[in-house]
């Protein structure tokens, strides 16, 4: 059973690394996930743990930090008034110990006292991460330096050291809140209450969304989210279906019509019978989905988080090495190389490099998810810019699905046009292929229509009945051959007398797609089951490079296996038809059909509204979003470098060894912030 927490104090991504390894080591818990993003840790068990055993886990690597059941972190209310309070008291101290002419021994102990509350919380923690799993963390290079600043008699640059690191600290956590609560205010779908009719006393009752139950009977008004999937049994609106697809275009719904959560009723009142609980949901399953989409780790993080986990031991090692080795180079005295090692400490802290990282790829599966497509994980963002060969499922993906028929030819003079009508629409009135339903246009819902037996419906062929003694199949060339190019055929006890030819009109954003697809190099390909002569013109209409026509299922598995052997590749379909593809493919992207089930379960990424255009806008997306992390990791990195060089032949102290550390560290979290801002236009 999967389990999931809030976590609270949690200071840094490289501190969401550590309780991860430290829960991981536990053999009751499974496939463990710490999002330093979210504040959430998830994970398999088979047992119920207890949240004081997981807490005691929790704090064996992160003293502060613990677990709670509640879904926010804001039911523990932030303290940076509390903290500012105390630094202002303890720098008060410090200052008036070292500039006042008060007798060595009250100076002394005014610096011994202020540096104790400044320091407190810091060393507190890096002495008790020490004792309880014998790691080190940025806690005990600032502990370290500012009590060896004292010690060598730099006492402001001490107290700097600290009170500039808390206050950086206190900054960095608002800016992260604010980026969280940018990219949570766009996911806001959840209506955390339902007004529920009392079918016998017509009294309208507000209860929980969780615990709607299916078949009761919700009020819904003007303003208020549609909080569960359901039919309206009275009234027609408008709906607001921006936050499920990114179009705020209104959408009309009458009687009758299936309406998914996370809509806005923009219009009347309506009455709403609940087909399904909010568990089962479209805005819980997409919560759930976009709250999970972190956890998918991209090969960039991983790689961030390999290197942070022996990052700490090696700096402290290499700033041991500095004080012996710098008074040999630079004839520098003792106290000199103490200083420039103690400054090499504070430079190194490795918050913006451990931040930068998954912060830029929560943020940008945030800002798609604005738009309406859902990405299940930072691998699938980080791959998309990578691929180099793109396929499209035709039907409902690269057409729109909705077949009219355009035309009926009649081959035997024994019947009518209209007796083939007939004979046609008492057979389809049976199927559920999207091609019946065209069919079925042709008579009027309550037509009198011939009686059917013996109905089958074979697979990727057609349909075969029995109507008066006659033996009818209804379907493509495999079932009734023939010489004529359409793409239904009647046959009459083994006789060609009919064929159908039926239309599915291409999506307008699909040309336009293809062009800026192909002006990304990548080589694009059309699978479909459709006849070869259809599938032809539609993919030179759409300049499409590659065309594979009259395939069944396993035949589209088997060609995609071939095609991305040598690279990576992108499969485009409409998340029922083309599951087992799109689950193999490198990155499978379903036209989400505003959110069925099959292609949320399917597919790594879902278009919700179904538009062609988004795929574009995705590869950008992907691009700008990597493009953040490098810029952030070279500035990070390179600051460091070049203050780190600087101080160790004395031309930088602390002061800028601080900026190096939490100055760096929010500047990459406000230049992370520009994913959500940034226009991402053909």
């Amino acid at each position: 059973m999967r389990y999931k927490y809030t976590i609270h104090n949690l200071d840094c991504a490289n501190c969401a690394r550590e309780v991860e390894e430290t829960l991981a080591k536990d053999p009751r818990l499974d496939h463990v996930s710490v999002n330093f993003n979210t504040s959430k840790v998830s994970f398999d068990s088979e047992t119920k743990v207890a949240l004081d055993e997981l807490n005691r886990l929790v704090q064996k690597a992160e003293p502060e930090a613990y677990l709670t059941d509640s879904a926010s972190v804001d039911d523990v209310p932030a303290k940076p008034l509390q903290q500012t309070i105390i630094l202002v008291i303890a720098l008060a101290i410090g200052t008036i110990s070292y500039f006042a002419p008060l007798p060595t021994a009250v100076k002394i102990l005014g610096y011994i006292v202020a540096y104790s509350i400044l320091l407190y919380r810091t060393a507190r923690n890096a002495i008790k991460l020490l004792f309880k799993s014998h790691t080190l963390n940025e806690n005990a290079l600032i502990t370290i330096s500012c009590i060896g600043a004292l010690c060598i008699g730099e006492i402001l640059e001490g107290m700097m050291v600290i009170a500039l690191y808390t206050i950086g600290k206190i900054l960095e956590a608002k800016a992260l809140d604010n980026s969280r609560r940018g990219v949570q205010e766009l996911l806001d779908l959840k209506q955390p209450y339902a007004n529920l009719l009392n079918p016998k006393t017509k009294q309208i009752q507000k209860i929980s969304v969780d615990d709607i139950k299916i078949g009761d009977c919700l009020v819904i008004k003007k303003g208020e989210k549609i909080p569960v999937d359901g039919v309206i049994i009275k009234g027609e609106t408008t709906l607001d279906l921006s936050a499920l697809t990114g179009e705020s275009l209104p959408v009309k719904v009458a009687e009758n019509s299936s309406i998914l959560s996370g809509s806005v009723n923009t219009g009347n009142v309506i009455h709403l019978r609940v087909e399904k609980t909010f568990a089962s949901s479209t805005v819980a399953k997409i919560l759930e989905l976009l709250e999970d989409a972190t956890d998918k780790k991209a090969k960039t993080e991983t790689i961030v988080a390999k290197i942070s986990k022996v990052y700490t031991p090696i700096i402290i090692l290499l700033s041991l090495l500095t004080i012996f080795l710098l008074p040999t180079i630079f004839h520098l005295s003792f106290s000199d190389a103490v200083y420039r090692s103690l400054t090499f400490l504070v430079i190194s802290c490795p918050c913006a490099i451990a931040i930068s990282v998954p912060l830029s790829y929560f943020t940008g599966i945030g800002t798609a998810s604005r738009h309406g497509i859902l990405i299940k994980g930072s691998n699938y963002l980080d791959n998309l810019s990578s691929a180099k060969n793109i396929i499209f499922d035709k039907t409902g993906t690269l057409t729109s699905g909705k077949f009219s028929v355009t035309n009926i030819e009649v081959f035997d003079n024994t019947y009518s046009k209209d007796e083939i009508i007939d004979l046609l629409v008492a057979g389809e009135t049976l199927s559920g292929h999207p091609i019946a339903s065209s069919i079925l246009k042709l008579r009027p819902k309550h037509a009198k229509l011939p009686k059917v037996k013996n109905f089958q419906e074979i697979t990727g062929q057609g349909i075969t009945y029995t109507v008066k003694n006659q033996h009818i199949s209804v379907g493509n060339s495999l079932l009734c051959p023939c010489q004529e190019n359409a793409l239904l055929h009647v046959h009459i006890n083994n006789q060609h007398v009919a064929s159908v030819t039926i239309s599915d009109s291409i999506k307008p954003s699909a040309a336009e797609t293809i062009q800026a697809l192909e002006k990304r190099n990548l080589t694009t390909y059309m699978f479909t089951g459709d006849k070869n002569s259809v599938a032809k013109s539609i993919g030179r209409e759409l300049g499409i490079d590659h065309i594979y026509a009259e395939m069944l299922p396993t035949n589209k598995f088997h060609r995609f296996e071939a095609i991305a052997k040598n690279a990576p590749t992108i499969f485009v379909g409409d998340g029922i038809n083309d599951a087992p593809v799109l689950r193999r493919a490198d990155i499978g992207i379903a036209m989400g059909a505003a959110g069925s089930e099959s292609a949320i379960e399917a597919a790594d990424v879902v278009i919700m509204n179904d538009d062609l255009a988004k795929i574009p806008y995705l590869l950008k997306l992907s691009d700008f979003t990597k493009h953040i992390i490098y810029q952030n990791l070279i500035f990070a990195i390179t600051v460091k470098i070049l203050i780190l060089i600087a101080s160790l032949f004395g031309l930088a102290n602390m002061w800028f060894a601080v900026f190096a550390d939490t100055g760096v560290t929010l500047l990459t979290i406000l230049n992370t912030l520009r994913i959500l801002r940034k226009t991402y236009t053909n």
